[in-house]
């Protein structure tokens, strides 16, 4: 999977949209996390990148408010009153009984692309729903045959059956584990949520009285605004990708009050990056970033989409010009793993040991000590990550990344029972790919294939619902696919995504897909390619060790698995037990 995007907020208020914060002045001697750092012994290993997910709101799929203006604004009545409707010459002769007609929803009065139609759309309806026809045998249930194209009926039963099974996967699963641990409401953290949301102290409350705001008050852009970075924010977290056309509806009302408002124009960057179109993402940051320089979201969005994007010199740059206009948590985590990024683990950490001393709320302490979990467990010391987990699920005990975070160090220190317990919990609640092959592998370590087999399934059935979302899924589908899946969909993903951005990432999901599908000579120089920034994770040696042996370069095959194993020797349930075997086929050290 890519690395997940680090979010943005701040502990503290948020400037007017209007007015542009003062710089901030830096303290006496600078900075203390940009003073030099001595240079390591060597690269060190990253820990999982500084962007973890914040706390989960797993909101309700609330409609949409009113639109501005409501029900009064849709269709006025033409000029010139009844006598001048172009339809006055349907009401009959003078002095005849008015016909009274039905009138039209309110909903249909309002939209302006409304398109007719001589009758309602029956894609997906079960049978007994579906409109009636009459024939020689009398009334029968009309199919959808008789209405929609093949293609379209498809992709409606498709998608249809991927939304039961995710169904199926929530509810089987909560029934099975449980939420004994979630009591209360769960804090969020400043760090992805805007702070008119944290004033509520709940994300999903947070939605509800924005919508009940904006059903008062439709023209207040920065509640528009609002609302759709907290959509955002739900879908992020919760793996519901059908959040994100609510999203944008938001945040495109908000830029019909005001054009060219720089919060609706950073919350796009923010869409446009969950929805990995970081191209976009980076378009929008910097149309906001001209409209207020200041702004922390724009500013933060900008280093993202800069390193989904492969620009990392440039990531730099931002995460500095960032440091210095808007020093806080979110900024703080983003300059933390470009530096991880370049292989300098130790000023990574000191970044993320000072954002967690600066922390205040509980959701940064919970944002902060995943991501120094994240970069512990990279490094093999599970122990640390272990510890850091607990400190973030003390201070949120929903925390889904800490959570995850915790499985895996579970899983690495052999303690099979209690990291499934904990993948379960996560996969409950948020059942994105990463969680579900997690929790497949971990099936497969006991022996379970066919409990393995569901989850590797519902990846499959999230990559589609997240296309019909608007996500692009493919570095998703590439990984997942090329260890569980069909080697010929890795590859055509992996394709894709090389195609649209050029990052370590990329590079390594292409190689891997090439190896599975026996293309060892073209892998190689993508596996080196991933391997090249310093950025040393423990799977990109896996990967480009499996690809050596392939192609009977023994010994460099022997020293990439080495390297894996010592930098994390538990970094996959599955890929560490077969890097191990491999490792000893070769005449190595297991």
């Amino acid at each position: 999977m890519t690395a997940p995007l680090p979010q943005t907020g701040a502990a503290r208020p948020s400037p007017s949209p209007t007015a542009r914060a003062a710089p901030p002045s830096p303290p006496p001697g600078g900075f203390p996390h940009r003073r030099a750092e001595p240079a390591d012994e060597g690269p060190a290993p990253p820990g999982g990148p500084a962007d973890a997910d914040p706390a989960p709101p797993g909101g309700p799929a609330d409609a949409d408010p009113a639109p501005p203006g409501g029900p009064a604004d849709a269709d006025p009545a033409p000029p010139g009153g009844p006598s001048a409707s172009p339809h006055s010459h349907r009401r009959g002769p003078p002095g005849a009984r008015p016909r009274r007609r039905r009138p039209r929803p309110a909903a249909a009065r309002a939209s302006p692309t409304a398109r007719p139609t001589t009758r309602p759309s029956t894609a997906g309806r079960p049978p007994h729903k579906l409109p009636h026809r009459r024939t020689r045998r009398g009334m029968v249930p009309r199919t959808t045959h008789d209405n929609d194209t093949a293609p379209r009926r498809r992709r409606a039963l498709r998608l249809t059956g991927c939304a039961a099974l995710l169904a199926v996967a929530l509810t089987g699963t909560s029934i099975a584990v449980g939420d004994a641990g979630d009591v209360g409401p769960r804090p969020v953290s400043s760090a992805p949520v805007p702070p008119v949301l944290l004033s509520q102290g709940d994300l999903d409350a947070g939605v509800t009285a924005l919508q009940a705001h904006l059903r008062a008050q439709p023209r207040d852009f920065t509640g528009w605004a609002t609302l759709g970075l907290a959509y955002v924010e739900q879908a992020r977290t919760t793996g519901d990708p059908s959040r994100y056309p609510r999203a944008e509806r938001a945040l495109d009302r908000s830029l019909a009050l005001r054009p060219g408002n720089d919060q609706a124009l950073a919350g796009r960057a923010a869409l446009a990056a969950a929805r990995h179109d970081f191209t976009g993402a980076l378009r929008h940051a910097d149309r906001a970033l001209k409209s207020n320089p200041y702004n922390e979201r724009a500013l933060c969005s900008r280093v993202d989409a800069l390193v989904e994007l492969g620009r990392y010199a440039e990531a730099a740059r931002a995460a500095d010009l960032a440091d210095t206009r808007r020093p806080g948590v979110p900024v703080f985590t983003r300059y933390a793993y470009v530096r991880e990024l370049r292989g300098d683990v130790r000023t990574a950490r000191r970044v993320l040991e000072q954002a967690l001393g600066s922390a205040r709320a509980p959701g940064d302490v919970a944002y902060v000590a995943t991501a120094l979990g994240r970069l512990a467990f990279a490094q093999g010391d599970h122990a640390a990550a272990l510890r850091h987990y607990a400190r973030a699920l003390a201070a949120d005990a929903g925390h889904l990344p800490a959570l995850e975070g915790r499985a895996r160090a579970q899983a690495a220190r052999g303690d099979l029972a209690a990291a499934v317990r904990t993948a379960e919990r996560v996969v409950a609640r948020s059942p994105l790919p990463g969680p579900l092959v997690l929790l497949g592998e971990l099936y497969e370590a006991r022996g379970e294939k066919a409990k393995a087999r569901e989850q590797y399934a519902l990846v499959a059935a999230w990559t589609d619902l997240a296309r019909a979302g608007g996500v692009n899924p493919d570095l998703d589908t590439a990984l997942a696919a090329a260890d569980h899946g069909d080697a010929r969909t890795a590859l055509r993903a992996a394709r894709a995504e090389w195609e649209r951005r050029r990052t370590v990432h990329t590079a390594d999901a292409l190689a891997w897909a090439l190896h599975v599908n026996g293309r060892d000579a073209q892998a190689l120089a993508y596996a080196r390619r991933a391997t090249a920034t310093g950025y040393r994770d423990a799977a990109f040696h896996y990967h480009r060790g499996m690809i050596e042996r392939a192609l009977g370069r023994t010994a460099d095959a022997r020293a990439s698995l080495t390297t894996a194993l010592e930098l994390n020797p538990g970094f996959s349930p599955r890929g560490a037990r077969e890097a191990k075997a491999a490792l000893k086929s070769l005449g190595g050290a297991e």
